[in-house]
C-alpha cells in the first residue's frame, strides 16, 4: 500500500504538479539542448529554434489556432497586461469602453482599474446571478453600444464556472468587438477552439496544465498587433522582446501535447472523484453549501461554504495535513472576502465559511477519503468549541 504524503494536495487551481514527462523535456533543454533560439549562426541555436516552433504547434493544436498566432510570455498575467495595455493607444480623446466579467482574475480587474484611474477607460461590469452565471442579453447590449474590448474568462479560478465562450465570441464578432479570453484555468481541461469561436486574444499559463511556472502564451488572432510592454530587440514580431525561455516553452508545448491526448479521459475521471468528494462532504458536514454553477463547472472544482464556521479556523486546523484554500492564490494573504463571492452577493456567513478545493489528474481515491475525514473532524471541533 502506497502511504499518503504528509500533506494532501487539493489546490490544483492555484498550480498543478509538473508532469514527469514534461519535466524530463525541460531538463533536456536546460542541460543538453541549451541553445538560444535567436542564435541561429550555429546548430545549438537552430535546434532551440526548432523546439520553439514545435512547441507552438502543440499549443496551436490544443486550442484550434495557427502556430504563427502564438506569442510566448511569462504567463497569463503578462499576456493579459499586454492585451489590455497594448491594444489601446495611450491618452485617448475620450475613454475607451471595456466590458468585463466582475468575476475575472485580478490580472484583468487590476489592469483595467489602473487604466480607469488614469482616465483612459470606462468599465462596464457584465451582469451575473448568484451562481455566477453570465447574463448574455446584457453582454450583447454592451457590445451593441460599442466597446474597445470585451473580457470574459473561459472558466473561473474560484467557483469553477465554465462560460459559453463560443456564444460570447459570436456576439463579439457580430459587433466587431475584440475579445480577450483568459484561458488559464480552462486550456487543457475543456475544449477550446480559438479560431472557430471568434476569440481575438487567449491567455495561457503552463503551470495550470501540468507544466512549469513562469511561462505562458498569448494567442493573438492574425491581423492584430499590440504595442509592446517590453523593449529590447524587437523579438516576436516586435510585441514581446527578450530571450526566449526555451526550457519553459518546451515544457508548455509538451504539456499541451499531452493534454491533447489525455484531457478527455483525465477530466472524466477527475469529475467522478470530485462528485464522490462532494457527496461525502454533504453527508458528513451538516448545512454545507456548494457554490457556483453546478451544471457548468470545471471537473476538478469544488467550492463550498460552511455556515457558522470561519474558513480561517478550518485552514488553521488543517493546513499541515491538507492543501486547500480560502480563495484565489492571486489574493492570498488578503483578509477580506474575494471579489468573486462579493459579485455573487453571497451572505456574509457563506463568504466567511467558503473553501476552494481543487482536484487534478494525480489525485487518488485514498486522498479523497482522508481529506473528508480531516475536514469533517476539524469542522466538528470548531462546532464543539463554539457551542
Amino acid at each position: 500500500m502506497i502511504p499518503l504524503p504528509r500533506s494532501i494536495y487539493l489546490d490544483y487551481h492555484a498550480t498543478t504538479p509538473v508532469d514527469c514527462r514534461v519535466a524530463d523535456r525541460i531538463y533536456q533543454y536546460m542541460t543538453e539542448e541549451f541553445g538560444n533560439a535567436n542564435s541561429t549562426d550555429h546548430e545549438y541555436g537552430d535546434r532551440a529554434e526548432s523546439a520553439i516552433k514545435q512547441a507552438a504547434q502543440h499549443v496551436a493544436d490544443l486550442i484550434g489556432a495557427s502556430p504563427r498566432e502564438v506569442i510566448w510570455t511569462s504567463g497569463a498575467t503578462e499576456s493579459i497586461n499586454l492585451v489590455i495595455q497594448g491594444s489601446l493607444p495611450s491618452i485617448p480623446e475620450k475613454p475607451y469602453r471595456i466590458a468585463l466579467l466582475p468575476l475575472e482574475h485580478k490580472a484583468v480587474l487590476d489592469t483595467c482599474q489602473a487604466m480607469e484611474k488614469r482616465g483612459w477607460v470606462e468599465l462596464i461590469h457584465l451582469k451575473v446571478d448568484s451562481k455566477g452565471r453570465l447574463n448574455l442579453d446584457h453582454l450583447e447590449q454592451a457590445c451593441a453600444e460599442g466597446l474597445a474590448l470585451l473580457c470574459v474568462m473561459a472558466a473561473n479560478n474560484e467557483i469553477g464556472n465554465i462560460y459559453p465562450i463560443q456564444a460570447i465570441g459570436q456576439i463579439a464578432q457580430r459587433y466587431n468587438i475584440p475579445f480577450l479570453c483568459d484561458g488559464s484555468q480552462s486550456v487543457g481541461k475543456i475544449p477550446i477552439q480559438f479560431k472557430e469561436w471568434g476569440i481575438t486574444y487567449l491567455a495561457i499559463s503552463a503551470h495550470k496544465l501540468y507544466g512549469p511556472k513562469g511561462v505562458g502564451a498569448l494567442v493573438l488572432r492574425k491581423g492584430y498587433y499590440l504595442e509592446p510592454l517590453l523593449f529590447g530587440g524587437g523579438h516576436q514580431k516586435g510585441m514581446r522582446s527578450g530571450t526566449l525561455n526555451v526550457p519553459g516553452i518546451v515544457g508548455l508545448g509538451e504539456a499541451c501535447r499531452l493534454r491533447s491526448l489525455e484531457m478527455e479521459d483525465d477530466e472524466q475521471a477527475i469529475s467522478a472523484k470530485r462528485d464522490h468528494l462532494q457527496a461525502l462532504l454533504l453527508e458528513k458536514i451538516p448545512g454545507l453549501v456548494v457554490n457556483g454553477d453546478l451544471n457548468h463547472r470545471l471537473a476538478g472544482n469544488l467550492h463550498v461554504s460552511i455556515p457558522g464556521v470561519l474558513n480561517s479556523a478550518v485552514i488553521a486546523r488543517t493546513r499541515h495535513k491538507l492543501a486547500i484554500s480560502t480563495g484565489s492564490a492571486c489574493s492570498s494573504g488578503v483578509e477580506m472576502p474575494s471579489h468573486v463571492l462579493q459579485a455573487l452577493k453571497l451572505s456574509g456567513e457563506l463568504m466567511d465559511g467558503s473553501l476552494r478545493i481543487g482536484l487534478g489528474k494525480f489525485t487518488v481515491d485514498k486522498e479523497i477519503e482522508a481529506a473528508v475525514s480531516i475536514l469533517s473532524d476539524a469542522i466538528h471541533q470548531i462546532y464543539h468549541l463554539s457551542n
